[in-house]
C-alpha cells in the first residue's frame, strides 16, 4: 500500500508538471495558493499543518510566493508571535490559470469522475487515520 501510494504521487506530480511550470510554481507553493483561496488569512503554523510540512519549509516557501507578488505576511497584532498569510489580488489571479489542472488530472487517471471523488475521500480518510495513529 505505502509503495502504491508513493509512487502514485509520483506519477501524479508528473502530470502536474507542465502546469505548475506555466505558473512558475512549485507543488508546494501551489497548494499553499489553493489552501488560502479555501481560506485566506491562515495562520503559517495553521497552514504549515493543513498542508503536512515543516515550519523550516513553509517559511523561505512563504518568503519566495511574497516576493513572487501573490502573498503577503501580516504579523497579528495581538499576539505578534503569530503571522497570517493573505493572498493579494495576483495569487487570487492564479486561480483562473490554474482551474485546469483539475480536469487534467481527472481525464490522466482514466477514472470515471464518481469514482475518481469515491477514490479521492478513501485516500483522505486513509490519510487522517495514519496521521490520528502517528500522534499515539
Amino acid at each position: 500500500m505505502c509503495f502504491a501510494i508513493y509512487s502514485t504521487n509520483l506519477a501524479y506530480s508528473r502530470v502536474y508538471k507542465p502546469v505548475l511550470e506555466q505558473l512558475g510554481l512549485t507543488y508546494p507553493q501551489y497548494i499553499s495558493i489553493i489552501a488560502l483561496w479555501e481560506q485566506d488569512g491562515q495562520t503559517v503554523k495553521g497552514l504549515g499543518e493543513k498542508l503536512f510540512l515543516e515550519p523550516s519549509t513553509m517559511t523561505p516557501m512563504l518568503k519566495r510566493l511574497e516576493g513572487m507578488g501573490y502573498v503577503r505576511r501580516e504579523r497579528d497584532s495581538v499576539d505578534e508571535r503569530n503571522v497570517h498569510i493573505f493572498l493579494t489580488d495576483a495569487g487570487r489571479a492564479l486561480r483562473e490559470k490554474g482551474l485546469g489542472l483539475s480536469h487534467i488530472t481527472l481525464k490522466a487517471s482514466g477514472l470515471p469522475p464518481e469514482e475518481f471523488a469515491a477514490l479521492q475521500k478513501a485516500v483522505v480518510r486513509l490519510r487522517d487515520n495514519l496521521a490520528e495513529a502517528a500522534k499515539e
